[in-house]
């Protein structure tokens, strides 16, 4: 019986730097596929082969020039270019999307943060954002059916009460607004996919898979918010091993860490 594929994502807030800390997470849990966002490069600066060298050779990158976006995949397995909605009415690179032989589909979305004043008529960046979420949901119900697809990715929206540190005090906070995880969960029923990380994780448990850079300890502060999510619709669902679903706490400490752990799910194949 094939093994299961492991398949991780993580916002790696700049892959030239951090390359490094890449390669030992790939050493050390052997994931099949990596589903990148923040890269910060673009195409032709993606250290393409240090991921030959981690035996992730398959990649398939969409970069740009300046700003924090840039989303890649790299796989063990031969990747081919999928078909993403439009999403993004600034047109950067948050959104790539690659077929495996299996014909699993895998989506790596990286959702605009939003700036810090939750106004979209003051902050063209929570504009932004909202916009971005109201096509979510749309685009990803045009797609064609019955093809198994995980969409994964930092979307930088903790929905549930437990998904941040403190919902009384977050709700007025750039991420945990009403209008972000009403607008995140209506795009996910829409499109008809499921939750893995709330199928693992009882609601009434945390759960985290950021720390700000601003915590002193962030690790004793334990100050989280789940921004990261792993998606599976009802074509994949049957094959997604939920119990599988993990965060990978230690990686984010370590050297030069990323605040944001990476995390990770296994799908039958």
């Amino acid at each position: 019986m094939p093994k299961p594929l492991k398949i991780v994502s993580w916002n790696i807030n700049s892959v030239r730097l951090r390359a490094p800390n890449v390669e030992g997470f790939v050493a050390a849990e052997k994931p099949d596929v990596i589903c990148l966002q923040e890269t910060k490069c673009q195409d032709g600066e993606f250290p393409l082969k240090a991921f030959k060298e981690m035996g992730l050779g398959h990649v398939l990158m969409r970069g740009q020039k300046g700003g924090h976006a840039g989303v890649a995949i790299a796989s063990r397995l031969p990747l081919e270019a999928a078909d993403t909605p439009d999403l993004c009415r600034e047109g950067h690179a948050r959104c790539i999307a690659a077929r495996l032989p299996s014909g699993l589909e895998i989506h790596n979305i990286y959702l605009p943060a939003g700036g810090d004043v939750p106004d979209a008529a003051v902050n063209d960046k929570f504009a932004h954002k909202l916009d971005f979420l109201d096509r979510l949901g749309p685009g990803y119900k045009k797609l064609k059916k019955g093809v198994p697809r995980i969409l994964v990715g930092d979307l930088n929206v903790a929905p549930h009460e437990n998904d941040v540190w403190s919902h009384k005090q977050l709700l007025g906070i750039v991420s945990h607004t009403p209008e972000e995880t009403e607008r995140l969960e209506d795009a996910r029923k829409t499109a008809g996919f499921a939750d893995i990380g709330r199928l693992s994780v009882p609601d009434e448990q945390k759960l985290y898979t950021w720390w700000s850079y601003r915590a002193a300890d962030w690790a004793a502060a334990n100050k989280g918010r789940r921004l990261d999510h792993s998606w599976a619709n009802k074509d994949a669902l049957a094959d997604t091993k939920v119990d599988s679903f993990r965060v990978h706490l230690a990686w984010r400490g370590g050297w030069k860490p990323s605040d944001h752990a990476p995390i990770s799910v296994a799908v039958k194949v």
